[in-house]
């Protein structure tokens, strides 16, 4: 790929750190709406699937008005009840990817995540699911992105056609390293999340600091 074809990384907003109830909706719709986003991941993130189903039917339609996917995490059941449009499947196996991709698409997007190596990654792109996503729901706590993340990124970036998603870190300022893999999609939480007033303003930034790595590399 070169630079003239560089495609310009969006945004996956993950719900790991979002609280149930008006606090978190709040914070989640002025985040979409602060900016470019073209997905967000409704993460369990512990909850039992009654309360999560709960959650995510409240968020789904404020998600698809804004324009972008609701794509509800582990529970294939919540995705279809709640009317989302995908659903991720985080446990790192490819049977279980290759069944969920079988049984929901096209009539979701489906996604996968939990693959660590190149062997099981490509493995796991036999399944053709819609994307992969190189990181884990509620591990990104650390400031900077996991460098096997980051390396397995720019590698599938490089040689794959199915889109993927890099997990990015805590502090925005080491976006870089998660736009520079060439990522069609960068994940963020902790670094939009953690400070539920700052979310659509940490969105704002985010879509900036694209926008000028975009045109650095085109200059």
């Amino acid at each position: 790929m070169t630079e003239d074809d560089r495609i310009r990384p969006r945004l996956v907003l993950a719900t790991t750190l979002l609280p149930d109830g008006d606090a978190g909706e709040a914070a989640l719709k002025a985040a979409i709406g602060a900016g470019d986003v073209a997905s967000v991941l409704i993460d369990p993130a512990g909850r039992q699937p009654g309360p999560f189903q709960d959650f995510a039917e409240r968020l789904v339609p404020l998600i698809q008005e804004a324009g972008a996917a609701a794509i509800v995490a582990e529970d294939t059941r919540c995705a279809g009840r709640v009317r989302a449009d995908g659903f991720h499947d985080a446990s790192g196996s490819v049977p279980a990817l290759r069944e969920a991709v079988g049984r929901l698409s096209p009539r979701l997007i489906v996604g996968g995540s939990g693959f660590t190596t190149r062997h099981d990654a490509l493995e796991a792109g036999e399944c053709m699911p819609d994307y992969m996503f190189f990181g884990k729901l509620g591990a990104d706590s650390a400031a900077e992105p996991l460098r096997r993340n980051l390396e397995l990124a720019e590698w599938w970036a490089s040689i794959v056609e199915i889109p993927c998603i890099v997990q990015g870190g805590a502090d925005l300022a080491t976006l870089a390293s998660a736009i520079e893999t060439r990522a069609e999609f960068i994940a963020l939480s902790s670094a939009v999340f953690a400070d539920l007033g700052a979310a659509a303003a940490q969105v704002e930034a985010a879509n900036r600091m694209i926008d000028r790595a975009m045109e650095e590399a085109a200059a």
